[in-house]
């Protein structure tokens, strides 16, 4: 499997070289792997340098409760620890509206959240006008954000959108490829999520509204089992991520958005505005430095080195910053 993961991520990153080079770029394009021996980035810059007086400000950065929120986590901490800030972590928080609240209360000073989970979630933004343009949706989420005293740094150039997801085998059986193709059969079918998808456009609500589907059944379930259902068999239907590494280990078929439901998902470090003043120009250009690797391809890698290496994310983030060459 890590063979089978390493090769195709290979080879989306080899075109991507190729396309730099036509262009004459002097970046170096991506590589990846499922060990700590093989880069997942090539060097993406210079080493994060140490400014001791960054040491006088505090940041507690936070995050969600799921793999690639407490990644993406780890890296912003280590690699802000590694610029001289004093750095704590509050990870695995909950849900999207869990963590908001602990970043407005103070008890966490940043956290990585999502453009489209936000303008959905937070800002009462219908599904059908959430700008599809990543940039349009970003720049949306900031302004929402900077009214609630927050900051939202430059997004990751990769996106994790939620998908319905089904076995191939499930997928064939009913005839299906695109979301609208379960209109005559919803009725007769199970889908599981998130317990908070139920109160999302972007989730279950969308699909009713969006899609006029109505389920046989929705059931609550822990994020980390989004894939186990479904190979189960308990779930026709769930929730998944597309940068969920067991999407091609498990051969799991996301179905088409052919009404464009499902928003851009851009990561981006919400920050309190007052911690961006007291942590002067060294957080965002830090924040921006380190993101440059995260593309879908790299994100899913990372990804998978947690699920399926059983890695911990500290040690993934870890690896992903040295392998950039961040930290030494």
């Amino acid at each position: 499997m890590k063979q089978r993961r390493w090769l195709g991520v290979l080879a989306a990153l080899l075109i991507a070289t190729l396309t730099l080079a036509a262009c004459g770029s002097d970046d170096d394009g991506d590589s990846a792997s499922t060990d700590g021996g093989t880069s997942t980035t090539a060097a993406q810059g210079e080493l994060i340098e140490s400014d001791p007086a960054n040491g006088d400000v505090s940041i507690v950065v936070g995050s969600k409760n799921f793999t690639e929120q407490k990644v993406l986590g780890e890296i912003f901490a280590q690699a802000l620890a590694a610029a001289g800030y004093d750095i704590s972590t509050e990870l695995n928080l909950g849900d999207e509206q869990t963590a908001l609240k602990a970043i407005r209360r103070g008890d966490i000073d940043a956290y990585p959240e999502y453009t489209g989970t936000a303008l959905g979630s937070f800002f009462d933004v219908a599904s059908a006008d959430i700008p599809k343009d990543p940039d349009a949706a970003f720049e949306q989420a900031k302004e929402g954000f900077a009214e609630l005293n927050l900051t939202a740094l430059p997004p990751t150039p990769f996106t994790s959108s939620n998908e319905v997801g089904l076995t191939s085998e499930k997928a064939e059986e009913l005839g299906v490829e695109k979301i609208s193709d379960l209109e005559d059969v919803a009725g007769d079918l199970t889908l599981y999520g998130s317990p908070e998808c139920r109160q999302r456009q972007d989730c279950l609500l969308g699909l009713q509204e969006v899609y006029g589907l109505e389920f046989a059944d929705f059931v609550p379930v822990d994020l980390g089992l989004r894939h186990t259902v479904l190979t189960d068999g308990d779930a026709d239907l769930s929730i998944v991520f597309t940068t969920d590494p067991q999407n091609e280990r498990d051969d799991i078929v996301l179905l088409e958005d052919d009404k464009g439901m499902f928003p851009p998902y851009n990561s981006t470090l919400v920050v309190r505005d007052q911690t961006v003043e007291a942590a002067g120009p060294d957080l965002e250009e830090t924040v921006v430095k380190v993101e440059e690797g995260l593309t879908g391809p790299v994100m899913a890698e990372l990804n998978a080195r947690v699920d399926l290496d059983k890695k911990t994310p500290k040690q993934v983030a870890t690896e992903y910053l040295r392998e950039s060459g961040f930290i030494e």
